[in-house]
């Protein structure tokens, strides 16, 4: 029999994808104020994003890998990747060294509120350290668990109890699209700083990326590529 999680409060997918958001953001935020400084913020953040929604499946008695995280269309999952790296990356540095040359001329409280960069800037291309290291967390531990949570289930659910929406370049993106980026972006004001909501926009990617394959590996690659991309950036410009 397929249950609803939670059948004793008849939670509905909305309800059920509302709490464990909630439980996730809030058990961040716990270990922020707790342990704030070391790693274990970070931790309780993976295992949320990994178990929260696997509870959820487990109680329906569903299958995890309905919800995006299986290797079934992995080919067609990494020449997306490879195909948006090439698309997006140049777009991007662009992008970031003409918002780098506009910090430079804003006011000093308005740039502490945009962003976390000080001093003189200078691009000087360097990778950060233990560069390798940094490879294997930012996939494992940072992007497929929040992809696995995000896009694989937040959306999925959201998707089964409201419209699907139109078809964009061979996806469908209705409202569970664009609430799913909203509570991406919502959920990295663990720590409270503004530019942070910026991750709205790139959780738009991962999410049509996801529903044009509908598995979250490429969205998980991308998702790395793009945390180490835009460090490799901050290091080249600013060398924090």
């Amino acid at each position: 029999m397929n249950r609803p999680f939670g059948a004793s409060w008849r939670l509905s997918a909305v309800q059920e994808v509302g709490l464990l958001w909630a439980l996730g953001f809030l058990g961040i935020i716990l270990s922020f104020l707790l342990f704030g400084g070391s790693s274990i913020p970070k931790l309780v953040a993976t295992l949320g994003f990994l178990y929260l929604p696997v509870i959820a499946t487990r109680w329906r008695d569903e299958d995890y890998r309905d919800y995006g995280l299986t290797l079934r269309a992995w080919r067609q999952d990494v020449r997306l990747f490879l195909l948006m790296c090439l698309i997006v990356g140049p777009l991007f540095f662009v992008g970031f060294s003409v918002w780098v040359e506009v910090l430079q001329h804003l006011p000093p409280e308005l740039k502490r509120l945009l962003s976390p960069h000080r001093g003189p800037v200078q691009f000087i291309p360097q990778l950060p350290p233990r560069f390798g290291e940094w490879v294997i967390d930012q996939l494992f531990v940072v992007a497929l668990p929040e992809e696995f949570f995000y896009r694989g289930y937040m959306q999925s659910r959201l998707r089964d109890a409201w419209p699907q929406g139109r078809k964009v370049l061979g996806a469908r993106l209705g409202p569970a699209f664009w609430v799913t980026a909203a509570l991406f972006a919502l959920g990295h004001l663990a720590i409270f700083q503004a530019w942070r909501l910026a991750v709205f926009f790139p959780a738009l990617l991962f999410g049509w990326m996801r529903e044009r394959t509908g598995s979250v590996l490429g969205a998980a690659l991308f998702h790395a590529a793009c945390n180490l991309y835009i460090r490799f950036l901050e290091l080249s410009f600013f060398g924090t």
